[in-house]
């Protein structure tokens, strides 16, 4: 089970994850900036406009309301930035070899007490967003074993969980 860590970023609570792939940055970069690819792993049916100042639109996710965030990074193939809600994304990519790139994703919390609960949530989005790259299955952790694990490692919880 691959988790992420908890801390604090520029003096707000966050979780981070890191995964390096076995791609070339030019892979995995639409695979975090487009729509049709953001479909494969991300909790929200998304669309960027891409750039700085940028409208982004959320949608058709069961458990929260359809919404926009601004963007606040747009470097292609680097980094991406947009606000959700009250929380900030960063993504950011780096090349670590021709053939290989480090995803850097790190979730900047609106409250503390949601960070086993996102935590959670982007442990299984990740999990999916792997399987797209290397074009295999998911595993089939339930969120709440992902959520569990969380709360063993002493990560703040607390916020409501849609659906429970």
């Amino acid at each position: 089970m691959d988790l992420g860590s908890y801390l604090e970023h520029d003096g707000r609570p966050a979780v981070r994850f890191e995964r390096t792939y076995p791609h070339p940055i030019e892979r995995v970069w639409p695979a975090v900036s487009e729509p049709d690819q953001l479909a494969a792993w991300f909790p929200s049916k998304v669309a960027i406009e891409p750039r700085v100042g940028g409208t982004v639109e959320f949608s058709g996710d069961t458990n929260v309301d359809d919404t926009t965030g601004l963007v606040l990074a747009y470097d292609p193939p680097n980094r991406l930035a947009f606000t959700w809600g009250g929380d900030e994304i960063h993504v950011e990519l780096n090349a670590v070899d021709e053939r290989h790139c480090r995803l850097v994703l790190l979730n900047v919390l609106e409250d503390r007490s949601a960070a086993a609960r996102n935590g959670a949530g982007w442990s299984l989005c990740l999990a999916a967003l792997d399987a797209s790259l290397n074009q295999t299955t998911a595993d089939d952790t339930p969120w709440r074993a992902y959520y569990d694990a969380y709360l063993a490692n002493g990560v703040p919880s607390g916020a409501p969980v849609p659906g429970q």
